[in-house]
């Protein structure tokens, strides 16, 4: 089975698109983009296109690439203070002198859409979630959207990072799975990798994962975003040669990609509706 991303993100829109005119709000998400890497400002095209397409309005503020961590968190600070802003997104990764800690702290808890503030971090770990980080949190609407169980499932995720590995691991447990993370000093780690009833690799290695590494029947989500030798998109699973071992996985592109997008709009939306319910957010 083929976890069409790009499908489902397609009718999470629509039906955001459908509460957002129902609801008389009208949500409104900044973004911030330090310097003019060509990667980085093609996802915040797609983000401000998505605004547009489900009718949340959207401003773009761009700052040099010397910028300095103060201008970044005097950015910050001002969209923090304006009413009419819903959600805040700093584009990461950002350069070098810019100290991204700082930054990502600055965001206040109420408008973090993109789920990585400390506070939203531990009310995920705490199990009560308000803002997740958006890939991990597609891949859990993915999951629900296909019928796939995780309750009582073992689920491996391949990788630590606190943007998608440690989310992931928490909303899976989350979800009644029973979890291990696996990383750079994980012992016998195809081992590991084929117990898994639900794996989920992001480890940004272009085709890493073999169908050695994957239990029959398994469900496979691919996050990685990778060129191979011959420059062609991949992902971290040789799709190829994994599809027919695998009971379910994600193909790369069309996969996850898409459900960060729809969830960030899916945020954005629910920081305006709680800011509605609680102006003093």
């Amino acid at each position: 089975m083929i976890l069409d991303g790009k499908k489902v993100s397609e009718k999470r829109l629509e039906i955001l698109k459908e509460r957002i005119e129902e609801s008389g709000l009208y949500p409104r998400l900044a973004t911030v983009i330090v310097g003019e890497d060509p990667g980085s400002q093609l996802y915040v095209r797609m983000k401000h296109r998505a605004c547009e397409r489900v009718g949340i309005g959207s401003v773009g503020i761009e700052l040099p690439e010397d910028a300095s961590t103060e201008r970044v968190l005097e950015t910050v600070a001002r969209l923090n203070r304006d009413p009419d802003i819903n959600g805040i997104l700093v584009q990461l990764p950002l350069p070098g002198q810019v100290e991204t800690a700082r930054v990502i702290e600055a965001v206040s808890p109420g408008k973090d859409v993109d789920g990585f503030h400390p506070y939203s971090l531990g009310r995920l770990l705490a199990g009560t979630p308000v803002f997740s980080p958006c890939t991990p949190k597609g891949i859990m609407t993915i999951l629900a959207e296909y019928g796939i169980e995780t309750a009582g499932k073992r689920a491996v995720v391949v990788g630590r990072s606190i943007d998608v590995g440690r989310p992931m691991a928490a909303l899976l447990l989350n979800a009644d799975a029973t979890v291990t993370i696996c990383h750079s000093r994980t012992q016998n780690l195809a081992d590991e990798m084929r117990s898994a009833d639900i794996l989920v690799s992001a480890v940004g290695k272009a085709r890493f994962v073999g169908p050695d590494m994957v239990g029959e029947g398994a469900t496979v989500i691919d996050v990685g975003i990778n060129y191979d030798e011959n420059g062609k998109l991949c992902g971290d699973v040789d799709f190829a040669a994994v599809a027919g071992k695998a009971g379910a996985i994600t193909p790369v592109p069309g996969g996850v990609g898409p459900m960060t997008i729809a969830t960030l709009m899916e945020q954005t939306f629910l920081a305006a509706t709680l800011r509605a319910c609680d102006p003093a957010l």
